[in-house]
């Protein structure tokens, strides 16, 4: 016990909680915004190691980290483009574009880099965004730009949600599509907006990882998150605010098992600890889930004029 509160004592603790938060934050909010319109985004596994590897070469190559973060947008939202093209244009299974769109975004990530760096055993390096100690609080001053514009963006994405006509519509298209219709909104080019802005974001969310996390780019850094972006927007009921909960909660569980496994007695084995963000956040999950209350037309293919 007196380990324990000797780790929540440290602010290196809470410090490095909402560092881990930042891409679950920045990929939840993606996934959310899909799932508003309607349209499920099991692509973002993919998007994310994508957005990773674009992002980190464009500032190899010579641009700037803010000029990757758009790079690694704008991947996320070709992607976005495609996968609102299967699942709204022809209407195809939103499950298996999504698990094409991941396999196809990271295989030809794996591939860019094999082409680009040939006969490289390190992964080269970036010089990444610097931490923001201007800002004068302890643990933002510690944190990078991304992180600042992920805590930004689940302000405004509620916003836009929840007191826009932009966002009514969204939430229209993922509750009631033939209504929408009948109120003479476009529920393909909705639908599509929302899939290419949410996957951008996914892009971003990749591109922290080796923008501001690390300074390079290597295979599986996703490591499962785009996943745990997925339950996280049920945890969150599909509410900006709950979702920057949820991607904290699953962070301070993370950033625990760590320092537990560095605290720890030696009998006890590491896996217990790697497994307890997951079990902890599957019981939460599982608690919340029961109650939420999820978009009517989710998962569900729309064709104009059907009824």
């Amino acid at each position: 016990m007196t380990e324990l509160l000797d780790i929540l004592a440290n602010p290196a603790f809470w410090i490095a909680t909402l560092r881990v938060a930042t891409p679950l934050i920045l990929g939840t909010l993606g996934v959310l915004l899909c799932e508003r319109a309607g349209v499920l985004n099991l692509g973002i596994e993919g998007i994310m190691v994508a957005g990773a590897f674009t992002g980190w070469l464009t500032v190899y190559a010579g641009h700037g980290l803010w000029t990757g973060v758009l790079v690694a947008a704008l991947t996320g939202a070709a992607f976005g483009l495609l996968h609102a093209w299967l699942t709204v244009g022809l209407a195809l299974s939103q499950h298996v574009s999504g698990l094409g769109i991941t396999l196809l975004a990271t295989a030809l990530s794996y591939y860019g880099y094999r082409v680009s760096f040939p006969k490289v055993n390190t992964p080269p390096t970036i010089e990444p965004f610097a931490p923001m100690e201007w800002l004068g609080i302890p643990i933002l001053s510690a944190q990078t730009p991304l992180t600042l514009l992920a805590l930004l963006l689940v302000p405004l994405l509620a916003w836009v949600l929840m007191r826009t006509p932009l966002g009514l519509a969204v939430r229209m298209v993922g509750e009631n599509p033939q209504a929408a219709e009948g109120q003479g909104i476009s529920v393909a080019a909705t639908r599509t907006g929302a899939i290419v802005a949410g996957s951008a974001v996914m892009g971003v969310a990749g591109s922290f990882l080796t923008l501001s996390a690390f300074n390079a780019f290597f295979f599986n850094m996703i490591n499962g998150r785009g996943w745990i972006c997925v339950a996280l927007v049920v945890f969150a009921s599909w509410r900006p605010g709950k979702a920057l909960l949820g991607a904290l909660l699953f962070a301070f569980f993370d950033a625990l098992q760590l320092r537990l496994q560095q605290a720890g007695d030696a009998w006890l084995p590491y896996q217990v600890y790697l497994m307890l963000p997951y079990l902890l956040s599957i019981l939460a999950l599982v608690l919340v889930a029961r109650k939420a209350a999820y978009p009517q037309a989710l998962m569900k293919p729309y064709r104009k004029g059907e009824r």
